[in-house]
């Protein structure tokens, strides 16, 4: 059973987003926060397994409690919703440490799946935002000729040479089968590497691994 916090200031949103959950035999709804402080103190008293997070509300704003949240060490899982699509919330949303970003206008079954994967580890991203927010974020990195390619990040030294591999292309965007199909390995062999790379650099879920892949530039932007 996955336990849900709905996060918005809006009570028409939660009561919607309370209807649609609780159609589900598989998750339960712990109770709804109406603004960012009210959801930090209701996870750290209801720990559930996923908050959905809205980012503008009054007083503390999504970003910051999903930010608080994740600082606490707690098992909950962040998967922000907004009515905006614009990047540099999702950008925001994403380094604060959430684990999915999905615009309010996604279909419900989207919603649900998006809730189920990031409580079990995975990680979930609008479509529309993904390529757009590597692009941006690209624009960050240093450029090759500034890169020192015999120097090895702490963070990737920590991996075995096919972890690195694999990381490599997880940062470029591919799933667990593709992953499998590519270098001829069950997908259940893929998924203890993923989860060992996971654990090894501290990335909470996909969504950071590719962060950190760029980070450490063992993916550019073509």
């Amino acid at each position: 059973m996955t336990t849900v916090l709905i996060t918005d200031d809006q009570p028409l949103q939660r009561l919607g987003f309370r209807m649609l959950l609780e159609s589900q035999d598989d998750m339960t709804v712990l109770g709804e926060a109406g603004n960012g402080t009210e959801a930090v103190r209701m996870t750290a008293e209801l720990s559930p397994d996923v908050v959905l997070m809205d980012i503008r509300m009054p007083g503390l704003d999504g970003i910051e409690a999903t930010r608080r949240i994740v600082a606490s060490g707690d098992r909950t899982r962040v998967l922000i919703l907004t009515t905006f699509d614009l990047d540099e919330y999702a950008y925001a949303g994403l380094r604060a440490g959430a684990s999915g970003f999905l615009i309010k206008d996604a279909l419900p079954e989207e919603l649900l799946s998006g809730i189920r994967a990031v409580a079990t580890g995975d990680a979930v991203v609008a479509p529309s935002l993904t390529r757009r927010l590597l692009d941006a974020y690209a624009q960050h990195l240093p450029s090759a000729a500034t890169t020192d390619s015999t120097f090895l990040d702490p963070r990737l030294a920590v991996l075995t040479e096919r972890e690195r591999e694999i990381l490599t292309v997880i940062g470029q965007g591919w799933t667990n089968s593709e992953i499998s199909s590519r270098f001829h390995l069950a997908e259940s062999t893929v998924k203890t590497h993923v989860s060992r790379i996971l654990a090894k650099t501290g990335a909470r879920d996909r969504v950071q691994a590719v962060i950190l892949a760029y980070d450490t530039s063992l993916v550019r932007p073509s």
